[in-house]
């Protein structure tokens, strides 16, 4: 799956417009192709990995072994409905094909947020209900689907402002700012 969403990923962490000295964090890191990108263009910041599945954080821990070991990296094992770490910790956050696994948007864009400086950076990248030959291709007792209005609403009412998002129909790709 890394391979199949890398061009995906790539256009997510562009649309981050990451910064030396920023934190990052990577919701949902699966096997963590990206956090290797993303060490390089934090400089001297810090980049972490974030995915339920034990399994994905021990492959994202193997495949960036090196910069995990000079602790440039950091990979964890938790959700979005409790995230792992203090108040405003980090500039940017990245979430690319994950969104469909949470339970309540508006819940998770909350945690989120929490976890966000103000004026910090999210970029999501997503497949919506509006594409129905993606909705028909995954089983529905995993995956929830989300139009880009319910997603842009549940932004707003967690204190994110859409910021920038692209003209393509699919995948959907939203960037937003924290706000105050």
């Amino acid at each position: 799956m890394a391979f199949e969403t890398w061009t995906a990923n790539r256009r997510a962490i562009e649309a981050l417009d990451v910064r030396k000295g920023d934190h990052v964090l990577d919701v949902g890191c699966g096997p963590g192709r990206s956090l290797a990108a993303l060490t390089v263009l934090v400089g001297n910041g810090r980049v972490v990995g974030l995915d339920p599945s034990p399994l994905m954080v021990n492959v994202a821990l193997r495949r960036n072994r090196q910069l995990v070991g000079s602790g440039r990296i950091e990979v964890t094992i938790g959700a979005i409905e409790r995230l792992p770490f203090p108040d405003g910790t980090f500039d940017r956050a990245l979430s690319v094909h994950v969104l469909y696994f949470w339970p309540d948007l508006t819940a998770a864009f909350h945690e989120l947020r929490r976890v966000l400086k103000p004026g910090a950076r999210i970029s999501l990248l997503f497949r919506s209900k509006s594409n129905p030959a993606a909705v028909r291709s995954f089983p529905p007792d995993i995956y929830r689907f989300a139009t880009r209005v319910e997603v842009e609403a549940a932004l707003d009412v967690s204190g994110f402002t859409v910021c920038s998002d692209n003209t393509e129909a699919e995948p959907v790709l939203l960037a937003a700012q924290a706000r105050a």
